[in-house]
């Protein structure tokens, strides 16, 4: 048998635990903003943004989720109307906003994003196996987004507050594409910042089996 590629020998990783100021960044001290500041966030930021968050981890690799950065005045005029009233303003006044989308025909890329099988037959047909897995993974990737963001020194607003259906039908109709959430993303100030909500414990949350 001829010697396996260096990439597929078993090896252990190398990997180290990264610093606490990246874990407060990240997770610990990061928080849900509701005011940014009027710094814009380059179209140069937004393509590393997605660069960063496309490397993390779904399912065949399937990579369901799709994201509309909105930059842009007249975007923001029609994302506007179908926003609940106590998300529009801070919406609008947010540099970025991104529509977390999924893919409904995300296994037509199979082929090319998982080619050493055929994925793509495990999903043609499926209408529930489809719907399940463009939902839990393009949720999967939104968060990455948001991780993604904050290790590049931006801050986070998700929110849930709008209505899908005419999001999909401003934005996505004619397209096999379905709102799953937004997210404002930006450079976040302490205006309207809430004190930190408490978190479950380990045992509230947690099970060792």
């Amino acid at each position: 048998m001829a010697d396996q590629p260096e990439t597929l020998k078993e090896k252990p990783t190398d990997n180290k635990p990264i610093g606490d100021h990246a874990l407060d960044q990240i997770l610990r001290e990061a928080r849900t903003y509701n005011d940014f500041s009027e710094e814009p966030v380059s179209d140069a930021m937004i393509k590393a943004l997605y660069e960063l968050t496309k490397w993390g981890a779904t399912s065949a690799n399937s990579s369901p989720a799709r994201f509309v950065f909105i930059t842009s005045k007249e975007a923001k005029e029609r994302l506007a109307p179908h926003l609940t009233d106590q998300n529009r303003a801070k919406t609008m006044k947010c540099p970025l906003n991104v529509i977390i989308a999924h893919d409904m025909e995300f296994y037509e890329k199979l082929p090319k994003l998982f080619p050493h099988t055929d994925a793509k037959s495990w999903f043609e047909g499926d209408a529930a196996k489809i719907e399940e897995t463009a939902f839990r993974n393009g949720t999967l990737q939104g968060a990455y987004l948001m991780l993604a963001a904050r290790a590049l020194g931006l801050d986070c607003g998700p929110m849930s507050g709008f209505d899908k259906a005419g999001v999909d039908e401003e934005f996505f109709k004619g397209t096999p594409l379905k709102s799953n959430w937004l997210c404002n993303i930006g450079y976040g100030t302490t205006k309207n910042l809430f004190p930190r909500s408490p978190r479950l414990s380990f045992d509230e949350a947690c099970e060792i089996l």
